[in-house]
């Protein structure tokens, strides 16, 4: 599939839909929220590296030619006071003149980059997501815990996986935790908060890395009174080459 067929077709997540291009996450809040989210984004690069924001009201990006904020993501999430009140296909219906979107890196990206390097991914069309107890450094009104993606991969490969995405440090760059997931306060590694759960092989090892549904856990403790979000996995998949956003190895 090519990134627009993803963006007027697909319906569920969006993981190894068309390989090769940029896919992001998707916050849109009120135009009086906005400095505090981005302050909160460049307090928190890891889990929130942003790829572009939005005029107030504008559902366009620089990201897709053509391509529409409110219509163009396989499943939104709408939050009022922290709570998420519907998951709507189209997000036309709840936009506002006020809100500003912010588009943010996510993981799926490097995941061709990964299998380049002969990295085995076992997941299928969502990767599992979890709410860790480390917190994000606040900002303004905004606060909360950081949100991490799992892969489960063969211990010979662990390098590989560390080293391809640390040169990706727009798409969250290399994994914030190896190992244990109870040292990042996990402790039900089958019950992840988002996405599916994890499929592992004999010799696999956890590796975390920082995630784009953290934005979604500081709404659920700062409480804004409103805000529009992607589905956790269901992402905005760009026209941006995933090369673009990769450091060439010195």
């Amino acid at each position: 599939m090519t990134p627009a067929q993803v963006r007027t077709h697909e319906t569920g997540p969006t993981a190894g839909l068309a390989p090769g291009y940029t896919q992001a996450n998707l916050i849109a809040v009120p135009r009086d929220w906005a400095y505090d989210t981005l302050l909160f984004a460049q307090r928190n690069p890891k889990p929130c590296p942003i790829l572009d924001v939005t005029d107030p009201g504008s559902p366009r990006t620089v990201l897709a030619d053509g391509a529409d904020l409110r219509t163009d993501v396989p499943r939104y999430r709408i939050w009022r006071d922290g709570l998420m009140t519907d998951e709507p296909a189209d997000a036309t219906d709840y936009w506002r003149d006020d809100l500003v979107a912010f588009l943010i890196g996510c993981s799926f990206t490097f995941e061709s980059a990964l299998r380049a390097a002969g990295v085995p991914l076992r997941h299928g069309r969502n990767v599992p997501m979890y709410i860790t107890d480390r917190q994000c450094r606040p900002a303004g009104r905004l606060h909360g815990p950081l949100v991490v993606s799992l892969r489960m991969i063969p211990g010979e490969h662990v390098d590989t996986a560390v080293r391809v995405t640390a040169l990706m440090p727009a798409v969250h760059g290399a994994p914030v935790h190896v190992g244990d997931p109870a040292a990042i306060g996990i402790t039900a590694l089958d019950s992840p908060d988002f996405g599916d759960r994890p499929v592992a092989e004999p010799g696999d090892v956890p590796v975390f890395w920082a995630c784009g549904v953290t934005p979604q856990a500081a709404l659920m403790a700062s409480r804004p009174p409103f805000a529009i979000t992607h589905a956790p996995g269901h992402m905005f998949v760009t026209d941006v080459q995933d090369s673009e956003y990769q450091l060439l190895q010195g």
